[in-house]
């Protein structure tokens, strides 16, 4: 069995004064060097899970242990060892980019990254002696995660690492997330970004009303809630549906084929936004 990072058994959380828990009976784990991806509505409890392994919230019930002990066991040293970025972004907005980082790298007390070199992997570099109230948002993003794994972490906490991000900048910042996860970093990431989910995690888990709803690989889910079968969009006429077994036998789609009048051939599979939608609405 592969070495867990993070376990969590029957994990309960109650806010004072709400008539529900926010979240209910969870379980799940997490191995090492996996990239684990926490999905679900807005309000279906992915917070509140996350604020319990990052130790923000102290009172819920069951057992939750990460890096090989009881949370509740952890003290100061746990933040030693893992990397924490958040949708909205922190940094001191006075200082510069590379200033930011330093100032944050002074805080542990083992070795550090490199702050340029970390700047140049979420491209950054140029706006290294950049005031922090001067950039844009998806440049406070990039910094952001640069600040979450200044500490070379064994887990990394994130949420929304790509908001703000244009297609190319998005590739960006989920290659070096898979860079750290290929170097052993386990990575408990939270997003409403399917792509980057389906693109960048081994597992995910859907969240709702509390409850893990289902826990697969992209794949997985994509096949398990696709139908068997090829679609053909050819041209000047309406997309054609087959089952994989009538594909070989259909002459015409053949001749179609080798007279180039096939635009595209692809699977049903779904999306995880397919996915998303008919786990989410099933439980609700």
């Amino acid at each position: 069995m592969a070495d867990q990072v993070i376990t969590v058994e029957n994990l309960c959380v109650r806010y004072p004064g709400s008539d529900r828990p926010a979240v209910e009976e969870m379980s799940f784990s997490v191995a090492r060097g996996e990239v684990f991806g926490f999905l679900g509505p807005s309000g279906a409890g992915k917070s509140t899970t996350q604020r319990v392994l990052t130790r923000l919230l102290r009172r819920y019930e069951g057992e939750v242990d990460v890096l090989g002990r009881p949370l509740r066991d952890w003290g100061a040293a746990y933040f030693e060892r893992v990397g924490v970025g958040f949708e909205l972004p922190a940094g001191f907005g006075k200082l510069t980019v590379r200033e930011n980082l330093a100032a944050f790298a002074s805080l542990y007390r083992g070795p550090v990254e490199d702050p340029d070199v970390l700047l140049e992997r979420v491209d950054l570099a140029d706006a290294a002696d950049r005031r922090v109230t001067d950039l844009s948002k998806g440049m406070r993003m990039r910094l952001n995660l640069a600040r979450a794994m200044v500490n070379r972490p064994e887990l990394l906490f994130l949420d929304e690492p790509t908001s703000g991000q244009d297609p190319v900048r998005s590739a960006l910042l989920r290659e070096a997330v898979r860079e750290a996860a290929d170097a052993g970093c386990t990575v408990f990431l939270t997003t409403h970004d399917m792509a980057t989910a389906d693109l960048l995690c081994d597992r995910v888990a859907f969240v709702v009303r509390g409850r893990i709803a289902a826990v697969d690989t992209p794949r997985g889910f994509k096949l398990r809630h696709g139908r068997p079968g090829l679609v053909a969009e050819i041209r000047g006429q309406e997309p054609r549906e087959l089952s994989m077994d009538a594909f070989a036998d259909d002459t015409e789609l053949m001749a179609l084929l080798r007279q180039g009048q096939v635009e595209t051939l692809h699977t049903r599979e779904a999306s995880l936004d397919d996915v998303f939608a008919a786990v989410t609405r099933e439980r609700l």
